[in-house]
């Protein structure tokens, strides 16, 4: 309670503006005004992929952005391709630099690469001229690339990877192929094709792989090896389980040693991404992510006897794995370095990690650092007094990107902590109304990340799934909570969670509610819950819990788990109930019955708006539907079902993110305000 008060004190209004400037508050329909840097190069100079939404054709998309160094930048694609992937062909070349990135660019009438719409290479110079220039034409598009470059001169080598179908010969392979019209569980697989594409000669040459799916590749800077994030196929439960790091190199496929992140892992079922290369040539380095266990950093080197694989030590600190940040997760400086990324009590860091010596050195940042280049002169970093922009190693702007933000009424973002009934620490982001006056009791929202293992940011976020800003803006104390199984708190807060779903992070939540309540901030008797994926499901849990100590008086639950034997078998990632479950369902029932929320409905008085994608594989809209179905038609509780018609798991168009927003304020404005 005294670190609450005594954090609650510094609390400062973000943006630091002058009385005179903050004119209005924010509405949902200032969302879609932010400009939002998705990624940047690692080196100079700094161009970025720029994000912004279009009400014309109801998406988000992006272009490519470079700065000019001065606080000014100059776009250098305008075609909202969703251009992505920035890659410099080489430095100090000036503006006859090129920049290469992915992009897809459709004309009218386009039935052939490159501007039929799919996935190609493409290129432009640093000054703007001629504007972008295809490199790659595939028919079907390309799925991923990566350059090799040379100093001396302009054209390099590149690497790219297509879709192709492999047909495994079984006993059944004929019948399958006679009946080709039908949908069969397996026998023909997604894999690659790797292909080496002279950028002087204009030679494509095959190269030959393994029939497996390249979900990630990275070439080394010799352009001898190319290390690739391999899988069985391209679904996620191959992904997830039993992919590989395999490097091709001397003509042929070489897998290193796997049992550093599967067999001898504190889980088997990791995501491998953020592959990179050292300046040598001799190391690769990328992050395995796991659900419930910390995300750890793997390091393969060559040697005269062949590849080596280790886990870097982390002394304390843990890596950003799941909804990482925008710059790479790990990356080689220009010696033998490893810049990665870090998170601690809500904000984002980086550490940098020796490779000769084995040795790890924190660095001081200040705020939130999302990425940060290779040699650590540009970094995007948001603070509680700015949204994210590109900022040098000294603290210089070098973009403006939302100045319309500077009259707006922003919430005060502080940090707190509480104590949960077991006495463990627990912490979370509380946002207050601009001008709130301490004394005033607000109507509460609790927001609930999902993940589970991430967190909520200590820092200035609008995000329609989770209900920030837009809540505080419109009155209401919003508190979001970093429960266990929130990653920046250590490993043991961490994995606490795993077999105890369903219980200590929802009380860890309520000891949160029941604090702001004694502290005067919230009032009792309007408090309402809300999340998307893992924080549907806790909306789902919370309101199913009986004999609650906090009245819930509205909930939003988004694209939640309600039956954890049905996620293990509906969903696109079997292995994450597997994980926290300890087991599967006839492994482990009595596991899978208590972290159901099937079971409490019968508890339900809350009236509750239940959102999902109408295409999202990873909770699937039967969750939803089924909480609806017994929620209106069983126990007659208010209740309002949105199905978004062909979304994924994450709303993508401007339209259902505007409709979010506008149908939890009003439900919440009917129910709790």
């Amino acid at each position: 309670m005294r670190t609450l008060l005594a954090l609650l004190l510094v609390v400062t209004a973000a943006p630091a503006l002058s009385a005179q400037a903050v004119t209005r508050p924010v509405t949902p329909d200032d969302y879609f005004t932010l400009r939002t840097v998705t990624e940047f190069t690692p080196e100079s100079p700094t161009a970025f992929a720029l994000a912004t939404w279009d009400a014309a054709d109801d998406s988000r998309k992006t272009d490519v952005w470079l700065a000019n160094g001065d606080g000014t930048s100059r776009r250098l694609t305008f075609d909202r391709a969703n251009d992505r992937h920035l890659r410099w062909a080489g430095r100090d070349r000036g503006e006859q630099n090129e920049l290469f990135f992915l992009g897809n660019r459709k004309r009218d009438g386009e039935t052939k690469p490159p501007y039929d719409g799919k996935t190609q290479v493409w290129r432009v110079r640093a000054d703007g001229r001629g504007g972008p220039q295809p490199v790659t034409r595939v028919p079907g598009g390309v799925t991923g690339y990566d350059l090799v470059t040379s100093d001396e001169r302009w054209d390099g080598v590149l690497f790219y990877t297509v879709d192709t179908d492999a047909t495994d010969d079984d006993d059944f392979a004929k019948l399958r192929a006679k009946y080709a019209k039908n949908e069969y569980g397996h026998g023909v697989r997604k894999v690659s094709e790797l292909h080496k594409l002279d950028l002087q000669t204009w030679v494509d040459e095959k190269l030959p792989t393994a029939k497996r799916y390249i979900r990630e590749l990275a070439v080394s800077p010799d352009g001898k090896r190319v290390a690739m994030v391999t899988a069985l196929d391209d679904t996620v439960v191959k992904s997830e389980g039993e992919s590989r790091v395999d490097v091709w190199e001397d003509g042929k496929t070489v897998t290193p040693p796997t049992d550093v992140y599967r067999a001898k892992a504190a889980s088997p079922y990791a995501w491998l991404e953020g592959l990179t290369w050292s300046p040598d040539s001799n190391h690769f380095a990328f992050v395995a992510v796991h659900n419930a266990y910390p995300a750890e950093v793997i390091v393969g080197t060559h040697t005269a006897v062949g590849w080596g694989v280790t886990k870097v030590k982390r002394d304390g600190w843990q890596v950003v794995g799941y909804g990482r940040a925008v710059g790479p997760p790990v990356q080689f400086t220009s010696v033998n370095q490893l810049v990665i990324q870090t998170e601690a009590a809500g904000l984002v860091g980086y550490c940098l990690y020796f490779v000769e010596q084995m040795v790890t050195e924190l660095r001081e940042t200040s705020g939130n650092v999302t990425g940060v280049s290779r040699d650590q002169s540009v970094c995007l970093n948001s603070t509680a007094t700015m949204f994210p922009e590109l900022l040098t190693e000294n603290g210089k702007a070098l973009t403006n990107l939302n100045p319309q933000v500077k009259n707006w009424q922003l919430p005060s973002v502080t940090h707190v902590t509480w104590k949960a009934p077991d006495g463990t620490s627990v912490s979370g982001v509380l946002e207050l109304p601009y001008g709130h006056k301490r004394g005033t009791k607000l109507p509460l929202v609790v927001g609930i990340h999902g993940g589970p293992t991430t967190s909520s940011k200590a820092d200035l976020a609008f995000d329609p799934h989770n209900g920030r800003l837009y809540f505080a803006a419109a009155g209401y104390a919003v508190l979001q909570v970093n429960y266990r199984g929130s990653t920046g708190y250590g490993d043991k807060f961490l994995t606490d969670l795993v077999g105890r779903e369903n219980d200590i992070e929802v009380k860890d939540i309520l000891a949160g509610v029941q604090l702001l309540v004694k502290e005067g901030i919230a009032d009792p008797d309007r408090v309402a819950c809300m999340g998307w994926s893992n924080g549907g499901y806790l909306t789902n849990c919370l309101i199913t819990l009986k004999d609650s100590p906090v009245k819930f008086k509205a909930a939003s639950s988004g694209a939640g788990i309600l039956d954890t034997v049905a996620e293990w078998g509906f969903n696109d990632e079997p292995a994450y109930p597997v994980v926290f479950k300890k087991g599967a369902p006839w492994e482990t029932p009595e596991v899978y019955r208590a972290t159901s929320p099937t079971y409490g409905i019968g508890n339900v008085t809350t009236p509750t708006i239940v959102h999902v994608g109408g295409a999202d594989e990873r909770c699937p809209p039967g969750h939803s539907r089924m909480l609806y179905r017994a929620l209106r038609e069983y126990r007659k509780v208010p209740t309002e079902l949105i199905v978004y018609t062909g979304e994924p798991h994450g709303l993508t168009k401007m339209s259902n993110r505007r409709a979010k927003m506008e149908f939890d304020l009003a439900w919440f404005g009917k129910y709790v305000k």
